[in-house]
């Protein structure tokens, strides 16, 4: 039996902006849609892995989710570490910096972190 990954989900308040800022700060785009009454999943990926980010939008929620201590996050490479910091500074979305393992997170429009790290 194997068990490979698929993909991971975040539930996000306002879908647009988060579609905004995850094609504005990482990349990524949308590879499928699943629309109901009550929800929407978009599930986005990076066009070079087949791992893929699940964004839920409730559409009765208002209130902000709660994300306990944040101590959770999901990680992206990247081949060029100084534009990266460069955009993300520039975004306004740099949250933590540890220059001295060499990664930074931001954070999206609901308050998740996301770990920048170089290709090694």
């Amino acid at each position: 039996m194997q068990f490979t990954f698929a993909h991971n989900n975040l539930n996000v308040l306002n879908l647009e902006k988060s579609l905004e800022f995850y094609k504005q700060a990482l990349g990524l785009s949308e590879v499928r849609r699943h629309e109901t009454d009550a929800f929407t999943l978009v599930y986005l990926g990076d066009g070079h892995t087949p791992h893929q980010l699940e964004l839920t939008w409730l559409k009765d929620r208002k209130e902000p989710y709660n994300l306990g201590e944040n101590e959770f996050h999901l990680a992206f490479r990247v081949d060029d570490y100084k534009a990266a910091h460069d955009k993300h500074a520039a975004l306004g979305c740099i949250c933590y910096e540890n220059p001295g393992m060499g990664i930074y997170f931001i954070s999206d429009p609901d308050g998740y972190w996301l770990e920048i790290v170089p290709t090694r």
